[in-house]
């Protein structure tokens, strides 16, 4: 019996007039898939998990942590032959610069030496060199503690900064231009905040976590980046919270749990917005598994902020609008564990248990003029300074995402 054309299990290879009626219908559609081939002889330490995948801000480039010890760097777009529905195979013992993109920019291989659960693009501007441009810079978190910082354009190590006692789990730069501060999550239940500008240095340990912390992401900070105080303790979840992100307007925080829950936040006051439950559609699952099928591993926001992303061991991409409190779209993802988007949207990038990354087409809106007045205001105004505003209650309400 043929798989309906809805079903999240029908896998999306499609090519041509299939291809575009596919798309019609608003269902996520494969593009490309990167497979990391046969790897090279390693430490039996190394895996091949894709924990993390990242575009860097401009969206010139792509980094995969491919597992065993490897971080491919990839200029973004992809060739056109890679761009295609037919999936694109990497084998493993290709080289550092063996491959050109777009615009001279090639391909490059990172060896971590340890395995990679973190990746972090951010533009730097070295002490050095001031009156120059900023250079793009990549941070990995390793399996040791360690943190190495690359720069991107020459495939060098710039610095590889000391400190945590266990797995780097998650790393986000403070946004800016040109930003040197680093923030790094670990199992050894610690914040570090890192200064690029002053050689890598520790500026602060950031310490009161009872369990291991599984991910960081700077804006309005719960911890605050002016004192490294803790500003308040959000409760809500059952389970270990595993992925965030905030909104790019910076009002919302989505927190992913393994309680098979989102929860969007209000970052300022606290309070719980909505709680989006994943339920997993059982017909796709393999019963004789024994994983938690509802279990979250990451969620992030869309560019626009309109939608929300999320990857669950249901091996399903879900993608949800924001206003709505259940999913628009889905894409069969078989063992994913990370996603993210494209900084110019149409895009997500997922990793998987296997090493893959796949490719999907994601669903892009006009933002109203009401949402872009919102986006702007937010930006600077946190919610009590706009509750405090001379303004009807049914503008405040909507401002703060009171209409959700």
């Amino acid at each position: 019996m043929e798989t309906p054309p809805g079903d999240p299990r029908r896998h999306r290879l499609l090519v041509g007039k299939e291809a575009a009626a596919e798309e019609e219908e608003g269902e996520p559609l494969l593009v490309a898939e990167l497979k990391p081939g046969q790897p090279q002889p390693f430490y039996w330490k190394s895996t091949c998990e894709t924990w993390s995948v990242a575009f860097s801000p401009d969206g010139a480039w792509f980094a995969w942590s491919r597992g065993h010890c490897v971080v491919k760097l990839l200029p973004w777009p992809l060739e056109e032959s890679e761009q295609s529905c037919k999936a694109w195979e990497r084998k493993g013992h290709c080289t550092k610069g063996e491959a050109s993109g777009r615009g001279g920019a090639k391909e490059k291989t990172l060896e971590c030496g340890q395995i990679v659960w973190g990746l972090a693009f951010s533009p730097w501007l070295p002490p050095s060199s001031r009156k120059h441009a900023p250079c793009l810079v990549l941070a990995t978190g390793l399996n040791d503690g360690q943190i190495k910082v690359w720069q991107v354009e020459t495939g060098s190590l710039l610095f590889n900064l000391s400190g945590h006692l266990d797995v780097v789990r998650d790393l986000s730069f403070a946004p800016g231009e040109s930003c040197s501060i680093l923030v790094s999550a670990s199992r050894d239940k610690t914040l570090r905040v890192w200064d690029l500008s002053q050689n890598g240095r520790q500026l602060q340990v950031l310490s009161g976590h009872m369990q291991w912390v599984y991910c960081c992401c700077i804006s309005a900070l719960l911890w605050s980046m002016h004192s490294y105080s803790l500003l308040r303790k959000l409760e809500g979840h059952q389970g270990c919270v595993v992925s965030c992100d905030f909104s790019p307007d910076s009002a919302l925080l989505a927190t992913a749990s393994y309680d098979a829950s989102v929860i969007l936040w209000d970052p300022c006051t606290g309070e719980q917005m909505r709680s989006l439950c994943h339920i997993p559609l059982q017909s796709s699952l393999d019963h004789n598994s024994d994983y938690h099928a509802s279990s979250l591993r990451s969620v992030c926001f869309s560019p626009e902020g309109l939608y929300l992303s999320t990857v669950a061991d249901d091996r399903l991409l879900r993608i949800w609008a924001l206003e709505l409190g259940s999913p628009v779209s889905f894409a069969p993802v078989k063992n994913g564990l990370c996603c993210t988007y494209f900084p110019h949207g149409g895009i997500i990038a997922t990793g998987t248990r296997d090493g893959h990354v796949q490719f999907w087409t994601a669903p892009q809106a006009l933002s109203s003029l009401k949402h872009l007045c919102r986006k702007s205001i937010r930006r600077f105004l946190s919610t009590y300074q706009v509750l405090a505003l001379p303004i009807p209650k049914k503008v405040k309400e909507f401002l703060t995402y009171r209409t959700l």
